[in-house]
């Protein structure tokens, strides 16, 4: 089961470095109580790259932990 976990967890990490814009626009209905205008409240490409950053750190971190949940 925890390895299960660890996949998911690597495919979230793929998507936060692939496609940083879709995990925004997914996360756009939680943010309906709080912002009147989506677009105004979008992350500028810095903030993207940012976010490409965390997600290869992250995806480094979970194949670590695969890779020792293997061995």
């Amino acid at each position: 089961m925890f390895l299960v976990l660890l996949c998911l967890m690597a495919a979230m990490g793929v998507v936060q470095v692939l496609r940083p814009r879709l995990l925004w626009k997914t996360n756009r209905p939680l943010q309906r109580p709080f912002v009147e205008d989506y677009d105004a409240t979008e992350p500028t490409a810095r903030r993207y790259l940012m976010t490409r950053l965390v997600g290869v750190r992250f995806l480094g971190m979970v194949t670590w932990m695969i890779v020792r949940a293997v061995s």
